[in-house]
């Protein structure tokens, strides 16, 4: 779960993160308002998405005095904002973060994140931060450096305060650095995260530290443990329909094709996908019926896809077995389609427990399949028909 910069900040700041005073904005009045109460000469306005390289892309403006701040608001709020971090569409900004503007002697990029070379947690950072950093370290032009982390007892200040001294930080500014860099491990661990990124990291010529923008992924998988965590997740956005999926015994990414694809497995599922690209079609999603899902569960994930506007056919890849049956996922589809009323081209492979059943299922619902014997013969059948080809 991908926090926005202002939650990043509010959880972080309980392990001693230095940032700017700021405080997040729903309309250009309030932002306006937060202006004029922080009292800074400048002011950064920056929209609140959950993607990076914002200030090429319009999505941060530094302002001078409150009324500068409610325009800049304006300017941003309900409007899609496209970076180099977002798809075509871009996201829209629902509100913005105001915040005391500070001016930097040097940017720097922090980062911490497990390495699944080791098995562990580290810190990586380079001196040369701010925006492109992604870019740069794609071509190999980045000098990063990193440090392993321990999980419990406290970081080895002696080997993090190297580290920092490699990613440019310098005499007094090391050990506020290493206090930052415990702190973060700490958050890391306590609060279950997958990543805390900041970028960039700013030293003052008074030599203090300040995160101007963080960045923070929380593991899924552990939002049991963090019930206050979970209310953090924005549903207005475009993870709406994945957790919508999700709540519903679902593992559902969306894609960009037109060839809406269902299976039981995530291993069938991504050699479904795999196929479908191979025979040269466009998957639209990525969907695994977990063995938990009812058939009324089912039938949500099919009504994902028949909202779907993009979507040609449905190809649905179904091994029956241990808890999850054909004849569950049929009822599902049957169900789906009696609700939505709209018809679509369907294929079909059904193997294992409950096959035939499941046949039988999809007769009495009076769906009409168009019924492959095995799964390269689905994939191809479904780009066929997608393509206006069968």
């Amino acid at each position: 779960m991908r926090l926005h910069e202002f939650q990043a900040k509010r959880l972080l700041a309980d392990y001693g993160l230095p940032a700017p005073r700021g405080f997040v904005a729903l309309t250009p009045d309030e932002a306006e308002a937060v202006a004029r109460d922080l009292g800074a000469a400048k002011i950064a306005v920056k929209a609140q998405i959950r993607a990076g390289e914002r200030l090429a892309a319009g999505g941060v403006k530094i302002v001078h005095g409150p009324a500068m701040a409610g325009k800049a608001a304006a300017d941003m709020i309900g409007q899609r904002l496209v970076t180099a971090q977002t798809d075509e569409g871009g996201e829209t900004v629902r509100r913005v973060y105001v915040e005391e503007a500070v001016t930097s002697d040097r940017a720097i990029h922090l980062a911490l994140l497990v390495d699944p070379s080791v098995g562990g947690l580290v810190a990586i950072g380079a001196e040369d931060g701010g925006e492109g950093v992604e870019e740069r370290a794609r071509r190999g032009v980045l000098k990063q450096e990193s440090v392993a982390l321990p999980l419990t007892g406290g970081i080895d200040r002696e080997a993090v305060g190297a580290f920092l001294g490699r990613i440019g930080l310098k005499g007094a500014e090391i050990e506020p650095g290493c206090d930052l860099v415990e702190g973060l491990r700490r958050a890391f661990v306590e609060l279950d995260a997958a990543l805390i990124e900041i970028n960039p990291l700013a030293v003052t010529s008074a030599g203090e530290l300040k995160a101007l923008d963080v960045k923070m992924t929380l593991d899924d998988n552990a939002l049991f443990r963090h019930p206050d965590l979970a209310s953090l997740r924005d549903d207005d956005e475009a993870a709406r329909t994945k957790l919508s999926a999700h709540r519903d015994q679902l593992n559902f990414v969306q894609l960009e094709g037109d060839i809406g694809l269902v299976s039981n497995g995530a291993g069938l599922g991504l050699a479904t996908l795999d196929m479908v690209m191979a025979a040269g079609g466009k998957p639209a999603n990525f969907m695994d019926v977990r063995t938990t899902a009812r058939s009324l569960d089912i039938a949500h994930g099919f009504a994902l896809l028949l909202d779907n506007p993009k979507i040609r056919t449905l190809l649905i890849n179904v091994h029956g077995g241990g808890m999850q049956s054909c004849d569950t996922i049929a009822e599902g589809l049957g169900v789906a389609l009696r609700r939505s009323g709209r018809k679509l081209p369907i294929v079909i492979r059904l193997a294992g427990q409950n096959a035939e059943f499941a046949r039988s299922r999809l007769a009495n619902f009076g769906c009409a399949v168009i019924e492959a014997n095995d799964m390269g013969e689905a994939a191809t059948r479904a780009v066929a028909v997608a393509a206006g080809r069968a």
